[in-house]
């Protein structure tokens, strides 16, 4: 076996004869990873390091959906993402030495209640989960962040946390602690006019410029959905050292960063 490729419960194919060096993609981010045949297996197939999973709270389990219609007992975050997290960084080593691994939980539930549920199961798995103490990071295989519905005051009065904020952009200018919110998403289409044909108006190359330096100034990554997902939009953002690019197109988004 290729030093570094492990065979793991979730059957993740090798890697390929260039061995670790396909690991990772600290860019890539699967957005709404929960739709794809295999939920984070696909993504990790690819050689992403950042994948996101939209959850609700159903009578205390915490269940994997976009939905509430379209939850299931049988996908919860556990089994779906934070068990195979945890095979996979045990058995790994393409972990060791990289960047973290983000699991980004969009709550689509009422967030304190939802939040709270999610202090206990994270804490469960704390071997593999970045810590967040007293305004410091302590770095781990993986890293939670809560987006959608969350618990802000909350989370802000907790001396040690498993899981830190997605911040919107104009959380840029009320200098929290990056410990708290080390992310900044929000939706391009309510920011930029560009929609990925043609070239990108001069305008929206110069906004996207600052925002991206603004929020690197201040030691966050930057992520904006609803960006054209096609090869010319990922050149766009990744030429403009956007830190996290969304796609629901794995293998093309491989191919790309690949390529380059």
């Amino acid at each position: 076996m290729i030093p570094g490729c492990a065979l793991l419960l979730f059957q993740i194919p090798a890697c390929n004869a260039q061995g670790p060096a396909e690991f990772p993609l600290v860019r890539a981010h699967a957005h709404n990873d929960y739709l794809h045949s295999r939920p984070l297996a696909d993504a990790l197939a690819h050689h992403f390091w950042s994948v996101e999973a939209d959850v609700w709270l159903i009578n205390g389990a915490l269940l994997v959906a976009h939905d509430l219609d379209k939850t299931s007992s049988e996908r919860t975050l556990q089994k779906l993402y934070l068990d195979p997290l945890q095979a996979f960084v045990r058995t790994n080593s393409a972990v060791r030495g990289s960047p973290p691994i983000t699991l980004l939980i969009d709550v689509k539930s009422e967030a304190e209640a939802t939040y709270a549920a999610l202090r206990v199961v994270l804490k469960a798995y704390a071997d593999i989960m970045t810590g967040f103490e007293s305004g410091r990071i302590r770095t781990n295989a993986v890293m939670a962040i809560i987006s959608g519905n969350r618990a802000e005051a909350t989370m802000r009065s907790e001396f040690i946390r498993y899981a830190a904020l997605d911040g919107r952009l104009p959380d840029l200018d009320r200098n929290l602690p990056v410990a708290l919110m080390p992310l900044i998403s929000d939706n391009w289409t309510k920011h930029f006019q560009w929609r990925g044909i043609g070239e990108m108006p001069s305008a929206d190359k110069v906004k996207l410029l600052d925002l991206v330096q603004r929020t690197h100034a201040q030691g966050r990554r930057l992520r904006l959905w609803a960006a054209p997902d096609n090869p010319g939009g990922w050149k766009a953002l990744n030429d403009a050292s956007v830190d996290l690019l969304n796609t629901d197109h794995l293998e093309e988004m491989e191919i790309f960063f690949r390529k380059r």
